[in-house]
């Protein structure tokens, strides 16, 4: 597999390969030369996913704030809080969505919480479901997380689909848990144990060949306000 350079620094980009054949998936840490691809996905897909996200600042796609979400994401990797993913088409390096461990809790927790987002024009179609199953994988495996919990709002019902075909189980309801859409809105609660039973056919298999090349450091951060990340689209 081929390895990318991160922030035009020496360290290779970390990536992760999901799927086999023609449905193959590559998630990589996103990149400076990807705004172009990822600004143009999420601009067609505004009306797709805004029902499912945090309102987006006014310069929500420019380069600017493109590369203050690169320095957040750089930081955050580096203290070991988050770790995104760009989803590509492995076939032709076509950005299809994104998605994301955040919000990483060490000590007695040792758990964080699964977002991701599809673009509009590839979605129903599986890639999203390949990608979480890889990111478990890497999560329970190279992290040695013991939980994952995602939340999902109720009328998403592709959502919470694709969280129990993963093997999540529904654990609870929060009202009035994120403010989406401008509103806060209730949320369904689910989560993923590494000592689940029930895991996803392939999840060990996609472990072991995926995280063997999860092998880097991100680059020093100045800091970055944070933007609004990824929530449930599929």
């Amino acid at each position: 597999m081929s390895l990318f350079r991160a922030f035009s620094g020496s360290e290779p980009v970390r990536t992760l390969i999901a799927g086999e054949g023609e449905n193959a998936l590559m998630l990589r840490q996103p990149q400076p030369q990807d705004h172009a691809q990822w600004a143009a996905l999420r601009e067609a897909s505004h009306a797709f996913l805004q029902p499912w996200e945090p309102l987006w600042a006014a310069d929500e796609l420019s380069r600017a704030s493109y590369r203050r979400r690169l320095r957040r994401y750089a930081r955050e990797m580096r203290e070991d809080r988050a770790y995104p993913f760009f989803l590509f088409r492995l076939a032709d390096g076509v950005l299809v969505g994104g998605v994301t461990l955040s919000n990483i809790r060490r000590g007695v927790a040792q758990a964080a919480s699964l977002g991701y987002w599809m673009g509009a024009p590839h979605a129903g179609r599986g890639h999203m479901s390949r990608a979480v199953q890889a990111l478990l994988g890497f999560a329970f495996s190279e992290l040695s997380l013991h939980r994952v919990e995602a939340a999902c709002l109720p009328h998403n019902v592709a959502s919470q689909r694709l969280l129990e075909k993963a093997g999540f189980c529904r654990e609870g309801y929060a009202r009035r848990y994120l403010r989406i859409a401008g509103e806060w809105q209730d949320h369904l609660l689910f989560a993923r144990l590494a000592s689940d039973t029930a895991a996803p056919q392939g999840l060990a298999t996609i472990s072991a060949a995926s995280v063997a090349v999860w092998q880097a450091q991100v680059p020093a951060d100045p800091g970055a306000p944070a933007g609004a990340g990824e929530k449930e689209i599929l």
